[in-house]
């Protein structure tokens, strides 16, 4: 059974900073490629950032340069480095890991971004 749960989240002030964590559990980690993705009220969820088992990015147009994942492979954790946060980054980001064709979602952290 594939477990991912996320933390990290909370409240920070606009240009502020944080690290979002997802810990695997049960499951060949290195294997998978891991993204966040966050959903916003009344939005769809949208890929915020992703790596694969090689260590290759990719991420979405309105995170990047400011946001930065990476993967510790043998603490089975994927991290999202948030820096320069705005109003708009606030929603609920949840960690994502696909191998083949199975794809596993934590139960999600929230971000607010607000003074």
């Amino acid at each position: 059974q594939v477990q991912l749960v996320e933390s990290g989240g909370g409240l920070v002030q606009p240009g502020g900073s944080l690290r979002l964590s997802c810990v695997a559990s049960g499951t060949s980690f290195s294997f998978f490629v891991m993204g966040w993705y966050r959903q916003a009220p009344g939005k769809q969820r949208e890929l915020v950032a992703a790596i694969t088992s090689g260590g290759s990015t990719n991420y979405g147009d309105s995170v990047k340069g400011r946001f930065t994942i990476s993967r510790d492979n043998a603490k089975n954790t994927v991290y999202l480095q948030m820096n320069g946060l705005i109003p708009e980054d606030t929603a609920e980001y949840y960690c994502k890991g696909v191998y083949l064709t199975r794809n596993y979602w934590g139960q999600g952290t929230q971000v607010t971004v607000s003074s």
